[in-house]
């Protein structure tokens, strides 16, 4: 760990030195989960060339390796250099729903670099926060990424330990952040719907969460500006009172407007994820 926290004290344009390499090695050499990429890309979008596909390819690559450089760098980021790379435009938006007296519910995708953006929200929200995460099954980087993400003062829950702290979000008031595109295991209730063009599985958690405690639930938008430059605004994705929403309202809606962002800027999604497996 300590390897790493003083690696992360190189300037971020020395970093990217390292992950270009990377760059190289999994576009060229190692071809990193090609046929995984492709073959998404393929059903997302099927209007476009095989070029512009490989297109998108390629610059998730080099997406998906700055990220790693990105992601080293927070270990040890200032506040004046994580302001440079990540803009959130409207913070006050999202905190005033907590100040309003409510808990609020953030849906976002894997875009990158989502970590930057966790990190961002920390320093600029005025209301208290708490990310939900996946548990990585080495323990040394679960750690580390542990430590990143909490530097700034965010509270993170393994999604396990969630099922008890979401007891209290009618007393505490705070945004719940939630990555809402994971795929679900078979052990998990999880609904079925299209998602760029073929059908995928989706957690309903934040749907259940916001129709029984009349939450409001907000959509995190990402871009990128240039290289190690990104920004995100906040959306109204689905308000109460609920009772005239049809089942799977929200969760719908957070997939269409994930959509929209993918096509957007589609080489900023993980591609690389094996999500469609049904």
């Amino acid at each position: 760990m300590f390897f790493f926290r003083l690696f992360s004290q190189l300037p971020l344009g020395v970093l990217y030195l390292f992950t270009d390499v990377l760059y190289f090695l999994a576009r060229y050499i190692i071809r990193y989960r090609k046929k995984v990429i492709d073959n998404n890309l393929l059903y997302a979008f099927p209007e476009k060339s095989s070029k512009e596909r490989k297109a998108i390819r390629n610059r998730f690559y080099r997406n998906f390796t700055d990220s790693i450089a990105e992601t080293i760098k927070s270990l040890s980021i200032s506040k004046k250099e994580l302001a440079r790379r990540f803009t959130i435009t409207n913070q006050d938006f999202l905190d005033q729903g907590v100040k309003n007296g409510s808990s609020v519910l953030l849906l976002a995708g894997h875009f990158f670099n989502w970590e930057l953006g966790l990190q961002q929200a920390a320093v600029l929200s005025q209301v208290p926060a708490e990310g939900v995460y996946l548990k990585i099954n080495n323990p040394f980087f679960n750690q580390l990424m542990y430590q990143a993400r909490t530097r700034f003062g965010n509270t993170v829950t393994e999604k396990n330990e969630f099922r008890e702290t979401v007891k209290t979000l009618s007393s505490d008031h705070r945004v719940v952040q939630l990555a809402a595109d994971q795929r679900p295991n078979r052990r998990t209730t999880r609904y079925q719907r299209n998602f760029l063009n073929r059908p995928a599985y989706f957690f309903e958690g934040a749907e259940h969460i916001a129709k029984s405690m009349n939450l409001p639930v907000y959509f995190g938008e990402i871009s990128k500006l240039g290289r190690g430059r990104y920004q995100a605004t906040y959306e109204l994705l689905a308000n109460g009172p609920y009772d005239g929403h049809l089942a799977h309202s929200i969760t719908d809606a957070f997939c269409d407007r994930l959509e929209a962002n993918i096509h957007f800027q589609p080489d900023l999604y993980l591609w690389s994820h094996k999500r469609w497996r049904v």
